[in-house]
Parts: structure tokens; sequence; C-alpha cells
């Protein structure tokens, strides 16, 4: 048979967008997966667990509308419910990445398992299969730390998590990223005792410290116990069969301050690692970086200039968005020959629990580090923001980062709905816009959105008490002339 146009391996987000993409162009297409398509995205992340989230919201809702003068008495979860309207989101968006539907856009798919046996060809269940180009979008999976004991417990993690029956009574999430943050405060919600045990200084540690500070807070007070600075050391079993996650603070040696948590359930969130495995990469010519996800340049491509990647197997920005783009950004470069690249500096990311933290480009620190200390960093607290006020939730803050130029390099917003304010800030930030743009723009009033502006305005004040003694002699000599 003659070569495929692009022969993708992964049937995920990547591997969607491109397959629909190339398959859109009349090239001759085929997705190999294993599995199902659809990847974590529909079933284990994105979808069950915003599904899952929205059902602890209603229910914390319901628990604290007494603060308004709202009282719905008692609040019980129905758990079996639950789950049936995360398995109902599931089924409603499924037919849109099945292979009937694939199929219907001119996609040839094929369900099995593919490995490179040469440069620019492939083997798929002992079929032999030629390409022009190929796309490497094998996602990821969660970690499993070698813990002592863990092993010896049925562990969940963010992909078994969907298969539990009945909520869990004593709940341990090992980690407190996105991932465990998230589902920590949902179960939490749902009825769960929660305890999150996190080995860096504080849980999303890759956000503004203040971010991670608001979150803490708002966690603590809906009785989530956070372990920040904690290390695991090990899992073990009472003699009467209570099983104990066994921490003790990230400095400490082995066997000093230890405490013990006794759970139900663990839920292991310590990251995610690419899956990469068992693809022949090395007779094709693909190297890896050195945490194991495919090398690529700027361009997705590998160090087969035949061979593509995208995804979460690159491990550049392991979100869903991201890998969309990628799967778009392939298309453009395998069939087309263009130069097109992914900017991953403006892409936005939000970790959705309540509120949200909502994150675009480098944080305060990384900007001081790249571009020395004279840069800006305004901030407004949604303590002063009406639509916070009117809403009860001031706990909040959106925050603008700028170059020493005064461009816009990087956001935060913490707050509900920030997911959605973040995507103004991208926008800005590919025109190159300085802090002080997005005020010229008129928000809508009151909206959480005007946390932006307000930020934004700080900056033209700024400037503008700069100018004072430059204005005051203007309108002095002004006042000469006019004599």
């Amino acid at each position: 048979m003659k070569p495929y146009d692009l022969l993708i391996i992964g049937g995920g987000t990547a591997g969607l967008v491109a397959a629909v993409g190339a398959a859109g162009q009349g090239a001759r297409t085929l997705l190999v997966e294993r599995d199902r398509t659809g990847g974590d995205c529909l079933w284990t992340g994105c979808v069950p667990s915003k599904a899952l989230l929205t059902v602890a919201e209603h229910a914390h809702i319901a628990r604290s509308s007494g603060e308004l003068g709202v009282h719905a008495g008692e609040v019980s979860v129905d758990f079996t419910a639950a789950m049936a309207h995360v398995k109902a989101s599931i089924a409603t968006i499924e037919p849109h990445d099945s292979p009937d539907r694939l199929r219907s856009e001119g996609i040839e798919v094929r369900t099995g398992t593919a490995r490179f046996v040469g440069p620019q060809t492939v083997e798929v269940d002992g079929d032999r299969i030629r390409f022009r180009h190929a796309m490497i979008a094998t996602g990821a999976t969660p970690v499993i730390p070698p813990l002592p004991g863990l092993a010896d417990v049925d562990a969940l993690t963010s992909e078994t998590l969907w298969d539990l029956t009945d909520l869990p009574g004593r709940l341990v999430v090992l980690g407190g990223g996105p991932i465990g943050s998230e589902l920590g405060q949902a179960f939490g919600r749902l009825g769960s005792d929660v305890t999150i045990v996190e080995m860096a200084p504080t849980i999303i540690p890759r956000e503004e410290p203040e971010a991670a500070a608001v979150l803490t807070a708002q966690l603590t007070a809906e009785g989530v116990q956070v372990l920040a600075s904690t290390t695991a050391r090990r899992v073990e079993t009472d003699e009467d069969g209570t099983t104990h996650l066994v921490v003790s603070p990230s400095d400490a040696d082995d066997g000093v301050a230890e405490r013990a948590i006794p759970f139900d359930q663990i839920l292991v969130a310590v990251g995610r690692k690419p899956s990469t495995g068992d693809l022949g990469l090395d007779v094709a010519g693909v190297e890896l970086t050195d945490r194991g996800a495919i090398a690529v340049d700027g361009r997705l491509r590998t160090s087969n200039p035949r061979i593509f990647a995208g995804g979460d197997a690159t491990m550049l920005l392991p979100f869903t968005h991201v890998a969309s783009t990628h799967g778009a950004t392939v298309v453009q470069n395998a069939l087309f020959g263009l130069r097109a690249s992914v900017d991953h500096q403006r892409i936005p990311w939000v970790t959705f629990t309540d509120p949200e933290v909502a994150r675009i480009g480098l944080s305060a620190a990384e900007a001081r580090e790249r571009f020395g200390d004279d840069i800006a960093v305004r901030t407004s607290p949604h303590g002063k923001l009406d639509r916070a006020v009117t809403s009860g939730r001031t706990e909040g803050f959106a925050q603008l980062v700028g170059d020493d130029k005064g461009r816009i390099v990087g956001a935060t917003i913490v707050g509900p709905r920030a997911g959605e304010g973040i995507g103004e800030v991208a926008a800005w930030m590919a025109n190159g816009a300085k802090l002080g743009r997005i005020t010229r723009t008129t928000h809508a009033y009151p909206t959480w959105s005007a946390d932006l502006a307000d930020a934004s305005l700080q900056e033209l004040r700024v400037g503008l008490e700069r100018l004072k003694p430059a204005t005051r002699i203007l309108l002095w000599a002004r006042r000469l002339l006019r004599r």
C-alpha cells in the first residue's frame, strides 16, 4: 500500500485534532489507538472531574447559603447519583470523539498497538504500515511513587477513581497539585474527611504563593486538612485492620516527628509521566528528554524530521487545550511544510478549585529572575471589587506582571470564573500589550473582569504620578502665556 500522508499514534485530544485537520485537507490519514478514542480528557480527566466538581459545588452552595439568609436545611449527597451524572456527561460527549464520527470525517481508524520498525514504518499488530509523516500523541499516565506499603493497598489514581461506588469516609490525597487540590476539595464537599499531603511548602506550588494561600484558607474553612511541607514515609496497617499514611515534616529525618493519618482510601496525585515506552523510538531515531518525554523543537518536530509529537507525550504543558493547539500545529508543519510554532509562554491554564486559580505566562518571581528588579506587579484585591462584594467572595485577586518595558508577561487571577477572565489577558499578551492597555477597554459593571481593568489602572496611575512634575511645569507655563 502507498504510505499514509499522516499516521497518528494515540487518539486523545492532540491526535484527534491532528487527524480531523489532516483529513479535512484531503490527506490520507490513519489514527491508531490501542484502547478507546477520546483520551484522558474524555474518560478520566477534564470531563469526569468537572462533572464531579459541579455536583460538589451544588452541595457546598446548599450548605453555605445560610450566610446569605437562604436556609436549605440538612444537605445529603447521593454518591451513586453523583457518579451517574459523571458517567452521563462522558456518554453525552463521547460520540464526538468516537471512531464512527472520525470515519465520517474521512479518517481511517484502527484499534491496536503501534510500534516503529523503521524511520518511516510502523507495525500494528503484525501489519507493517508506511507513512510520509507521523505524529506521536500517546499521552501520559499517573506516577505511582515507590512508597513502602503503597502497593499493598488499593490506591486510587485519577484514572481509577471513577470506578468508585461508595463515597470514602476518610480520604488521603497524596499530592497537592491541581489534580489533588481539585479532587480533594470535591470529595470534601461531597462528605469525605479529606487530608491533602504535599511535599512542597504550599499546595499548587507552580502558582503564586498568594494564590496558594487563598486556596489553602478556603480548603481549611471547608474542613479539608492541608499538610504542606510534609513528606509521606510509608503506608502501614495496624493489627485491627486500620490503614495509615505515615508522614513527617519534609525537612525531618526518617522516624522524626512522624504522625499517622488513618484512611479508607488513598488517592495518588503526585504527577504524570509520558507514555513513551515500547514504541520502538530508538529504531525510528526519536530521542527522549531527561524526563522520558518526546523531545521536540519549536515546530513540534522530533529528532526524526518525518515524525512529530504533541500533547502530554511531550510534557511541555499538560493541558487539553495545549494538546489541541499541538494537533493543529502538526498538521500545518507536516502536510504543508510550514514553520508554525506554539508560544507556550502565552497559553493560560486553570486549576478548577473554588476559588479558581487561573494563570498565564510568568509569575512575579520568574519575571524578576528574567528581567531583574525593574518589573511591574499590579494587584487588584477582590475586597475592592464590587462584584466580589455583592457575591460575598472577596478572598481573591487579579495580578498583572510586566517586564522591564512594561509589557504584560504574566497574570494570575484567583476567584470565581477566573478561568474565563484569563482569556482576556491571553489576547492582550498575544498582541504585545503593555500593562496600562487593558484599562482603555470599557468593562461592563459589575463584572469579575473589572479586576483586570483595576490592576491595569494602577499602572496608569503610577505613570501619571511620574509625570506630575512635568505636568505642573506645563500648567505653570500655560498660565504665564495667558497673562
